[in-house]
């Protein structure tokens, strides 16, 4: 191994992947470019921590089945004498109950797959791409979907064309039921034209009214593709939430009881008819082939190009993505029709992406990922597995908003989260105590990016915990 190979596999198991595990330095230093093209050239096989878990399908319809039991909890309430129970309480609890361990399982196997994981950059990607179309638990009817929505749509179509992952993520029951569509209606639809009859549709001056929603539209054009500047109006937006309405999620009750329970379904009765333009462009009325139609146009747009080269070039190289690099990874996405593995590979063959200088300072997940495969921990217990990310403020699949986590060292490296990593630190180090050298660690986890200064710290320390706690929190593990 020369010293450049060395550098080489370090970089690309740190800032590329998720964090070296032992021996895999060794192992990428032949080829470290072709370790990381070969991730997203091959052929995709759900890792086998995935097995046994439960579908966003299944979850969703276990969720409204627990949810019309809270609702007839609430009536029943209503209808009855107070006593010592609270049927409507215990109904919530129920809901919780319910969803809470599939939500448990999706993001301890999340983690067993980054800890375990010999392909780390086709994982970073998939983390990456769950963030760009992120879908928050702290919504409730999301808890058991948004890991859901990982697995069943991203994992499988990181290595295909953008616009086929698109319109599966934003056809998937977590993304409709996060934004909301599922109860917009059409103003010139069927079920519009009851619905004003009635009184209820939007602007009848009651609380129980329906209406156009257009928050699905608006984060496809804002997050999905084009991006904030990416050239679109309010009437887009407006418009495109007239497209799309009719997607939705199966299951309810009388004229709208159509699907089955918690899958995808389109529902002509209250999509809004009619030929639409949406970023100048006349659409036909096709009922659901509209949409589609649309986020294909929207996918091959040079907003969208420009929008997730920039987001791409932030995340692996740095805060203030360099423009020659945004230039780069835009022309390859459009000369390739959106397809990513064509822009992955721009991105690894970009020279200024192998500097040795660390380029991002780590989120709480990327620590923690780092750190597990570097010291080879796993925690049996799910819960404390997962517990660290909580701790550290990243807690899995719950970003709090449509915008994802935020992806620069400003969002990170406040005084109070950089305590609650030495924090940490020191816990494991004293758990641990001799049973990791810190030394080799920095040679299982870092090579050859590991400075003098921070090797000569490690053979001062009093201890092996104070050693191992110095290592990672060190200027080169907390960054990559």
């Amino acid at each position: 191994m020369t010293a450049d190979s060395a550098t080489q596999a370090a970089i690309a198991t740190n800032r590329f992947g998720l964090g070296a595990r032992p021996g895999e330095l060794v192992t990428v230093a032949a080829d470290p470019r072709g370790w990381l093209l070969e991730q997203v050239h091959s052929t995709y096989r759900a890792p086998e921590a995935l097995a046994g878990l439960a579908s966003a399908r299944d979850i969703l319809a276990r969720y409204f089945a627990v949810r019309e039991a809270r609702d007839r909890a609430r009536k029943l309430a209503k209808n009855e004498v107070a006593s010592n129970a609270d049927p409507v309480k215990a109904a919530i609890d129920t809901v919780r109950e319910e969803i809470l361990p599939h939500y448990i399982a999706q993001a301890a196997a999340r983690t067993r797959v980054a800890l375990a994981s010999e392909t780390s950059f086709r994982e970073r990607l998939v983390h990456f791409w769950t963030n760009h179309f992120a879908v928050s638990v702290d919504k409730g009817i999301c808890l058991g979907t948004a890991g859901a929505l990982e697995n069943e749509v991203i994992r499988p179509r990181i290595d295909g064309h953008f616009a086929d992952l698109l319109l599966a993520v934003e056809t998937h029951p977590a993304m409709i039921t996060y934004l909301d569509n599922q109860q917009s209606v059409g103003p010139g639809s069927e079920f519009a034209t009851r619905a004003q009859r009635r009184g209820r549709f939007a602007g009848a001056p009651n609380n129980n009214r329906i209406g156009l929603n257009e928050n699905l539209a608006r984060e496809i054009l804002e997050l999905h593709t084009l991006g904030v500047d990416g050239g679109y109006t309010q009437g887009d937006v407006t418009t495109f939430a007239r497209v799309i309405t009719g997607w939705s999620v199966g299951g309810g009750k009388g004229r709208l009881a159509e699907g089955e329970p918690g899958k995808f379904v389109f529902r002509t009765a209250v999509h809004d008819p009619g030929s639409k333009t949406v970023l100048g462009r006349r659409y036909a009325d096709a009922g659901f082939e509209q949409g589609t139609t649309v986020l294909r146009d929207l996918a091959a747009h040079p907003s969208t190009a420009r929008h997730l080269a920039t987001k791409l070039a932030r995340h692996f190289v740095g805060d203030e993505p360099p423009r020659e690099l945004v230039d780069r990874l835009a022309f390859a996405y459009t000369s390739s029709s959106g397809h990513l593995p064509v822009v992955y590979s721009a991105l690894v063959h970009w020279e200024g992406a192998w500097t040795a200088e660390p380029r991002k300072f780590k989120t709480p997940q990327d620590f923690l990922y780092s750190s597990f495969r570097a010291l080879e921990l796993e925690p049996k217990d799910p819960k404390k597995l997962i517990a660290g990310f909580e701790i550290l403020g990243q807690r899995n699949y719950n970003p709090g908003s449509p915008a994802g986590w935020p992806d620069r060292e400003a969002d990170w490296d406040g005084a109070d989260a950089v305590m609650k990593r030495v924090e940490w630190s020191v816990a494991v180090a004293d758990k641990i105590g001799n049973a990791h050298s810190a030394a080799a660690t920095a040679d299982i986890a870092l090579g050859a990016l590991a400075s003098e200064h921070t090797r000569t710290a490690l053979t001062r320390a009093s201890s092996g915990a104070q050693a191992l706690t110095l290592l990672l929190m060190s200027p080169e593990f907390q960054r990559r």
